[in-house]
């Protein structure tokens, strides 16, 4: 990457408590420069998401999956530990893994015929005699990021080597990652396959999307005003998860992380199946106790680990997304499920899901349009500035609707970018937790 000109990463954002305004220059969203630099101080910086152990659930087990623009190969070995390798091979480079999943001994690269096992050593060389006693396997093994670690199944890589370990980079957003992967009748799965898209729209707005909850009576009003009404919902339950209460909350922590986590009536899932939803809460209630079986059934967590992976607690997902320039995004969907789960519970939940995440569903085709829709109107630069101020000045401000997760994201990509960036000491009576 070449050098940037320091004033490069000069008045992107405003961040003044004492005015309360936050605004981000919208040329981040636009300019390739920034996006070249992106990738370099924030996915080579950061913990990043790959894949759940379930879904390399054998020895031999793989899956091909592209992270941070990487070819990666995402494996079980044959002495049943996970392991991740650059799908590239280490003769010339060519990808050796052709399928995006499968079952294998090993991988074989087409071009020349070198062959990786699944712990990725190279076991196959033809014609080796023509390297004589020169040839290293060792040093010609597949490549690996530099670290790789896992917290309850989910593995993240890493390509900064000294990064901070990915326990304490987490925080305390393990707790809601916990309370994501303990609400189902058995152990928690990923379920085979994903939803995958794009859309014409700089990465961040669904950085920032994904992050914000008080958009959703606007721009997902189909949602919630004829499909819930239809099915008999309450919205008053709905309606109040914007509304200042002490049972809503927004939580940020270090490194950009945030949780919005709120009250709610009957989870999407459970509107019309109350025996269903019955019979997983009793199933809480006998594994955890009916204080925790009453968090889990009756609060929805939109949770955010910086830079890029998100858990939506109401619709059991994760999600991820990488730029491909600076007005487009590939983003990936995963549902989670509980691995001997009911049928009737398993079919809830993933009518559920597609029901609201899926191309066609409630919700991914408002929020496409809508970042799209942004995207297109920075295009006037005459109006330079996108403002995120919203309750920087209201006491008290620990409610669902006001601006804090999107400041506390935006202060960890500027404080990236740009060392000289002294983010604003916000404080008000929603939570901040650092690592724990």
């Amino acid at each position: 990457m070449k050098e940037q000109p320091a004033e490069m990463f000069d008045n992107l954002i405003i961040d003044d408590v004492e005015t309360a305004t936050f605004k981000v220059n919208r040329r981040v969203f636009t300019d390739a420069e920034i996006l070249e630099v992106e990738r370099k101080k924030i996915f080579d910086q950061c913990w990043l998401y790959v894949g759940h152990e379930s879904e390399v659930p054998e020895p031999g087990f793989y899956i091909s999956r592209k992270v941070a623009g990487r070819p990666m190969i995402f494996v079980r070995d044959t002495d049943g530990a996970v392991q991740l390798f650059f799908d590239s091979c280490s003769h010339r480079g060519n990808s050796v893994c052709p399928n995006k999943s499968g079952k294998t001994e090993r991988f074989l690269c087409f071009y020349h015929g070198w062959g990786f096992d699944t712990r990725g050593d190279l076991v196959v060389v033809p014609d080796p005699l023509g390297y004589g006693k020169k040839l290293d396997r060792s040093k010609l093994r597949l490549g690996s990021p530099p670290r790789i670690d896992s917290y309850r199944g989910l593995v993240f890589m890493s390509m900064k080597p000294d990064i901070v370990d990915l326990r304490t980079y987490l925080g305390g957003a393990t707790e809601y990652i916990d309370m994501m992967l303990d609400m189902t009748e058995s152990e928690a799965v990923v379920a085979p396959g994903r939803q995958s898209y794009s859309m014409k729209a700089n990465w961040k707005l669904l950085l920032e999307n994904s992050a914000d909850i008080y958009h959703g009576m606007f721009t997902h009003m189909r949602f919630f005003s004829d499909y819930l009404t239809h099915m008999g919902v309450d919205l008053s339950s709905w309606r109040q998860i914007t509304a200042q209460s002490e049972s809503n909350k927004v939580i940020t922590f270090d490194y950009g992380h945030s949780v919005v986590d709120t009250q709610v009536g009957p989870l999407p899932a459970f509107v019309d199946r109350p025996e269903v939803y019955e019979r997983l809460r009793q199933g809480l209630i006998e594994k955890y106790g009916a204080e925790r079986a009453a968090r889990l059934m009756g609060r929805s967590q939109n949770l955010l680990i910086f830079p890029n992976l998100v858990m939506i607690s109401a619709w059991r997902t994760i999600r991820t997304f990488y730029p491909v320039a600076p007005d487009l995004l590939e983003c990936n969907g995963w549902a989670i499920i509980g691995k001997e789960d009911s049928p009737e519970l398993r079919e809830a939940r993933f009518g559920n899901f597609i029901a609201f995440l899926g191309p066609a569903g409630f919700g991914t085709p408002d929020d496409v349009e809508a970042l799209e829709n942004c995207q297109r109107g920075f295009a006037a630069t005459e109006v330079p500035w996108s403002d995120l101020s919203k309750g920087m000045a209201r006491p008290g401000g620990s409610v669902a609707n006001d601006e804090l997760q999107q400041r506390n994201l935006w202060r960890r990509w500027y404080s990236l970018l740009n060392p000289d960036f002294v983010p604003g000491n916000e404080t008000s009576s929603a939570m901040t937790r650092g690592a724990e």
